[in-house]
């Protein structure tokens, strides 16, 4: 298994899908490979995590 480069769906720019990387995301069973940057992975999980702070959400419905 070698190297990847992949394209980042939101910001455009490549990026480097490590073998150790594929390696990890076999082992946890994940089919599909990452298709976001790791800068972009963290500002979205960022943006989720002021959501549900802000809401007081812990991933349901709101009401």
């Amino acid at each position: 298994m070698a190297d990847k480069i992949l394209s980042c769906k939101d910001c455009g720019t490549n990026f480097v899908f490590t073998e150790r990387e594929q390696e990890f995301y076999k082992e946890k069973g994940f089919t599909n490979e990452p298709l976001r940057c790791p800068d972009c992975r963290r500002a979205r999980k960022q943006q989720r995590n002021n959501r549900d702070n802000r809401t007081g959400a812990r991933g349901g419905y709101r009401r």
